[in-house]
Order: structure tokens, then sequence, then C-alpha cells
């Protein structure tokens, strides 16, 4: 699947923050809901918390489209995004129902990722993909800011 090539170079002043400490906390629960209505968490799944930066945004609107969803069939086999990029990112893991948690976020604009896939482990396209979505960290909420990741 060709990208547009990108336009706005990655800043680590405009991604700093990420490395901030914070009081902030995002919960979530990552899934897909096959068509038969069975529902695929994504267990044991990284999931990733990007700042929305200028370069994040074209980037996953390059990906993604319109969508929050990303068929596995349509993952760029090359990709190459400038190393500082994935310094000035989180990760976690997703628990086995699916549900994750980033602590300690400083007050910011985030994009959260992961991919949730099934089907044969050696098959060269396999069910599911990446799903998103953003988030805005105020630094002044009293709870969680929980999202849902499913594409949708």
């Amino acid at each position: 699947m060709d990208r547009p090539a990108a336009t706005i170079p990655f800043s680590a002043e405009e991604a700093a923050y990420i490395k901030k400490n914070g009081t902030g906390i995002i919960t979530g629960h990552a899934f897909r809901t096959k068509a038969s209505g069975v529902v695929v968490n994504a267990a044991g799944q990284v999931v990733r918390l990007i700042p929305a930066t200028g370069f994040a945004r074209e980037r996953f609107r390059a990906l993604f489209g319109s969508g929050f969803y990303l068929p596995h069939s349509h993952y760029p086999r090359e990709d190459d995004p400038d190393p500082a990029y994935g310094e000035h990112t989180r990760t976690t893991r997703a628990e086995a129902n699916g549900r994750f948690v980033f602590r300690n976020v400083a007050p910011g604009a985030y994009i959260v990722t992961t991919q949730i896939v099934w089907g044969d482990e050696d098959a060269l396209f396999r069910e599911g993909g990446l799903v998103y979505d953003t988030v805005d960290v105020t630094g002044k909420e009293t709870e969680p800011v929980h999202l849902i990741l499913s594409g949708y």
C-alpha cells in the first residue's frame, strides 16, 4: 500500500512532553469484534502512547485515512520513521482482557495505538489489524481518562 511522502519532519522539541512526569492516568480496553460477534481482546499486545505532534498526526492520517482501523493486510511493508520518533513514545502491555493503563502522564495530546490480530500465525495476512484513538490529558483530571480502542 503506497502512502504519501511525509511533509512534516519529526520534532523532538514538540514531542518532549512525553518525557515529563505528570499526574494523568489513561486507562483503556483494546478489542475487535469478529463478524460472528465474538470479541477478540488485545491480550499481551504492546500498547503505544505517542505525542500527537504534527509528524505523528500526518503519519496516522497517511496510514489510516479517516478511520481508526488498519487491516493487517494493509500494513506497510516498508516503514522507516525517524528513530527519534520511537524514542519519544511510551509502551505498556495489554492484560489478557485487553485492558491497559498508562500512569504519570504529562498534560498533552496523545495517540494511543495497538494491534489486535488472530488466526494462523504463519499466514502472510492475519485477521484483525491496528487500531488507534486520540486522547487529551489536561493535568486537571480527578479520575483516569478512559479510552476504547476498537477501530470504530
